[in-house]
């Protein structure tokens, strides 16, 4: 499998010698990886803008302007479910990664050994973690795993999203945040997306989910939901 990493470190000498580093790891695996230097927080939001599809990202805590931990905290909020490794010359910042569930402090300089222990577990974590989401909710960010998702209503601005541990109201557009899901959720209606896991029946103009709980489906749909239920079930 082919990982996309990304290293933001304003120490160009240290980006380039981390870039080796996990080339020279990736050269004795049996995945392969593309990496990425950045030399601001900036330029990396530049690229990332066009090109989503990374999946580690290893950014320096202390870099001027915007740092590595806000530029990981904006990320989560934009819904980046890859690993985060932070890179630091300070023990005092390592409390501040739980908010964005970082996998991991380095502290400079950077140890090769431990390099590739921590770039190891979060390629073991990418293939073996279930898909999940990240909200921002009451001040907090929280990981949502996909299984445990069951709907998502839009209402005006916000959607509640209705889960097996309870509901989650948050600020966004609906359809933005169906692109953050996988195929296992079905938009029913304009205001509905519904995963097919949860479905017990369908009719011609609604979906019953688990509890017998009715939603509606538009019209011109029942086909469609219906060979999405099958491939997917």
């Amino acid at each position: 499998m082919k990982f996309n990493i990304a290293i933001c470190d304003d120490e160009i000498s240290v980006a380039s010698s981390l870039k080796n580093q996990v080339e020279l790891l990736f050269g004795k695996s049996d995945h392969t990886a593309e990496v990425a230097t950045f030399s601001s927080a900036e330029a990396f939001l530049f690229e990332y803008a066009e090109n989503k599809a990374y999946d580690i990202l290893l950014l320096d805590v202390e870099m001027k302007n915007m740092d590595g931990i806000q530029l990981a905290k904006k990320l989560r909020y934009d819904g980046f479910l890859g690993e985060i490794i932070f890179i630091t010359s300070h023990f005092e910042f390592c409390g501040e990664g739980y908010e964005v569930d970082a996998l991991h402090y380095l502290i400079k300089p950077v140890s090769v050994s431990k390099l590739n222990e921590v770039i190891e577990k979060a390629v073991e974590k990418l293939l073996t973690e279930p898909p999940s989401v990240v909200i921002s909710c009451g001040g907090e960010t929280v990981k949502l795993y996909e299984r445990d998702i069951i709907y998502i209503e839009a209402y005006l601005h916000y959607i509640t999203i209705y889960t097996a541990g309870g509901e989650y109201k948050v600020k966004e557009n609906i359809s933005e945040f169906e692109k953050k899901l996988t195929n296992v959720f079905f938009k029913t209606h304009r205001s509905y997306l519904v995963s097919l896991k949860y479905i017990t029946r369908i009719s011609r103009n609604s979906v019953f989910i688990k509890g017998n709980k009715e939603l509606p489906l538009a019209r011109g749909k029942y086909d469609e939901i219906n060979r999405a239920f099958i491939e997917i079930n």
